[in-house]
């Protein structure tokens, strides 16, 4: 099992900027990609960044240009750096780790609340 902590939400204004952390730790062996998906009110889950073993990054377009996908692998911790934050960005953020050992698996974090609001 693999467990998921986020930190780093909370309520920041329009343009405003906030750094989201997610800590892995269990059985983390296997895993080949990390990232971060938010679901707003009403909407399905979507996906946000994402960052494989390999360094390779993927963003959402909505983001591309505002947010940044890092991570510190001595210390299994991917990181959101989102920047100019609009209202349409408030949602809960998750984040996700995918595990490829026989089988892929993905594991989820509790969800941490980011509100863009003047």
């Amino acid at each position: 099992q693999v467990q998921l902590v986020e930190s780093g939400g909370g309520l920041v204004h329009p343009g405003g900027s906030l750094r989201l952390s997610c800590a892995a730790s269990g059985s983390i062996f296997g895993i080949i990609s990390m990232g971060w998906y938010r679901q707003a009110p009403g909407k399905q889950r979507e996906l946000v960044a994402t960052i494989r073993r390999s360094d390779a990054t993927n963003y959402a377009d909505s983001v591309k240009g505002r947010f940044t996908i890092s991570k510190d692998s001595a210390n299994n911790t991917v990181y959101l750096q989102m920047s100019s934050l609009k209202p349409e960005d408030t949602a809960v953020y998750y984040c996700n780790a995918e595990q490829q050992l026989i089988h892929t698996r993905n594991y989820w974090g509790q969800g941490t609340q980011v509100t863009v609001s003047s």
